[in-house]
């Protein structure tokens, strides 16, 4: 008979990218309604980078029938703030410094991208991370550079 870790049990061993592939895997309860809300769904975390399957509703469209430039940079923002995460010894949540988002194409309601985070400067105190949107055909349609720091509210 095996027992299943619990979320503590999970919270207090896994390291970031082991916490968040525990998400990926519905292991560990995502903390926030906003996942379900903007469509995110963590699909894969390895130490430096993880990857998200988004699909944006139509309740994020702006009056022009496109998602909202505010919900490209929220995803880009969560993507960051991971790939941050995923390089700490044990999950933290992030703190966002700077966003700097540069958009290339429309983004369409009911259509999956990828997005993939990326940390490129794991700091003890200011980390820096990139991410990009990626249509169903590859192609970027949007991409982000922070500066993120882990939140300390929630050191253990």
């Amino acid at each position: 008979m095996s027992v299943e870790a619990t979320p503590q049990d999970l919270w207090n061993t896994l390291s970031g990218a082991g916490l968040i592939q525990a998400m990926a895997d519905g292991r560990f309860p995502q903390i926030s309604d906003i996942n379900d809300y903007i469509g995110q769904d963590i699909t894969s975390a390895e130490p430096g980078r993880v990857s998200i399957a988004w699909t944006p509703g139509e309740r994020l469209c702006n009056p022009g029938g496109s998602v909202h430039g505010g919900y490209i940079a929220m995803i880009l923002d969560n993507a960051v703030c991971l790939a941050a995460a995923s390089t700490c010894e044990h999950f933290m949540p992030m703190l966002t410094l700077n966003l700097n988002v540069d958009y290339l194409r429309g983004v369409r309601a009911g259509e999956t991208y990828t997005v993939t985070g990326t940390c490129v400067h794991p700091g003890g105190t200011r980390m820096v991370s990139n991410a990009v949107v990626a249509d169903g055909r590859g192609r970027p349609v949007a991409q982000a550079s922070a500066s993120v720091i882990p939140n300390r509210a929630f050191a253990r």
